[in-house]
């Protein structure tokens, strides 16, 4: 099949993820482009922390299961040892396959128990991996609904019958077909957007959670623990930021409130073993940037830098403005990362293991290959991680 892979590469150059980009910006599911060797050329939406960093040997080529199914010439849905429901839509150009449109890599909720049946221990043996970062991929694989599983399918089968067509070298009389998909496109894009919008609904659970946690806080306010009604007030702000939409943009002020609650709830646990310090100039607040790209790191921070040590350290989060960038720096004066990791991501460039990838990628797509993370330095002394972004028209 390798003489069938140079078409598939050079579609890639041409901005392929552009072409989907706004029906892609409806799903949250992962999504890929793979050669029939199983090796990913284009991710189009990152697989869970879970698939890449614990199942798959390394982040460019899919776990054996993907790899039995290739083997064997199967197509379609299906469901992994590990109960994720996954699937196969094959590129085909005159009658052969050439590649697959993959994904998905979530629970339906008739499987959502097979979640709370895999042995981590198992993983951390064979995979000399860390049980802490094992337990919470696990913990963060998605169950969905099986409406919305149906349309990703229509989804994946769609951009592959459209890659299928433009690789075709008779793509000029197919107008009829281009358009028939057109109009199965659309109609997708009206069904997701429908399913969306009767998912609104699911709302009410958040809603009825903070609800109770603010009754909670109010019996702690009537019975003198106002250290209890502080963390359960911040716990319920930082769950209410994290639901918001991954793929929105927020002011740097709204992502650093989120994280001084954060910040506040962990100097609770670890007490005077974690010190934080929050240095944002104003006018900078105003800036937007996408939500949820600092805590992964200042978590990060907490975990593998200051928790290992036995007298704890300290955290700093600061700004600056340089001609048209903003540069967010988050320090710690911990352990810094472990060797191997470090390796690892100097010289495969596979953040992901720390959290990194899916955020460095969300950067880079908002903003260009320039912008994104930076680790700049990593030893005894601590770490220091940044965040570029270019300046944007201040919201007002």
């Amino acid at each position: 099949m390798n003489k069938t892979d140079s078409p598939l590469k050079k579609l890639i150059t041409s901005n392929l993820y552009t072409r989907y980009s706004n029906i892609l910006s409806i799903s949250d599911i992962s999504l890929f482009l793979l050669d029939t060797n199983g090796d990913i050329l284009l991710e189009f939406i990152p697989s869970p922390d879970f698939c890449t960093n614990v199942c798959q040997e390394n982040d460019k080529k899919v776990c054996s299961d993907y790899i039995c199914q290739l083997e064997n010439d199967k197509e379609g849905r299906f469901v992994c040892h590990n109960g994720l429901e996954n699937i196969l839509s094959p590129i085909i150009v005159k009658d052969e396959t050439i590649g697959y449109i993959a994904g998905m890599q979530i629970y339906s909720k008739d499987n959502e128990h097979k979640k709370y049946m895999i042995d981590i221990h198992d993983f951390e043996k064979s995979e000399n991996a860390n049980l802490e970062f094992i337990a919470k991929s696990i913990s963060s694989l998605k169950t969905v609904e099986s409406k919305k599983i149906k349309i990703q399918e229509q989804l994946c089968n769609q951009i592959a019958r459209n890659i299928s067509l433009d690789l075709s070298e008779n793509i000029n009389n197919s107008n009829q077909d281009m358009e028939k998909l057109s109009i199965e496109k659309d109609m997708l894009e009206k069904k997701i957007i429908d399913l969306e919008a009767k998912n609104m609904s699911l709302a009410v659970n958040p809603h009825f959670l903070f609800n109770t946690l603010n009754c909670i806080a109010r019996i702690a306010y009537f019975e003198n623990s106002h250290t209890t009604e502080e963390l359960i007030y911040c716990l319920s702000d930082l769950l209410r930021y994290n639901l918001k939409q991954d793929g929105q943009l927020h002011t740097i002020g709204a992502e650093i409130n989120n994280i001084e609650k954060y910040l506040y709830i962990q100097k609770v646990r670890f007490k005077s073993r974690l010190e934080y310090e929050i240095d944002v100039p104003e006018d900078l607040k105003s800036y937007k940037i996408p939500n949820m790209v600092i805590q992964p790191i200042v978590e990060n921070a907490l975990i593998h830098g200051i928790a290992p040590k036995r007298d704890g350290g300290k955290i700093s989060i600061y700004a600056e403005k340089y001609n048209n960038e903003i540069v967010i720096s988050i320090t710690d004066n911990g352990n810094g990362f472990p060797k191997d990791v470090l390796i690892n991501i100097q010289q495969s460039e596979n953040k992901s293991g720390l959290g990194f990838q899916n955020t460095d990628k969300r950067l880079k797509r908002y903003y260009g290959k320039q912008y994104g993370l930076k680790i700049v330095k990593s030893d005894y002394s601590g770490s220091t991680v940044t965040i570029t972004i270019p300046t944007q028209p201040i919201v007002r």
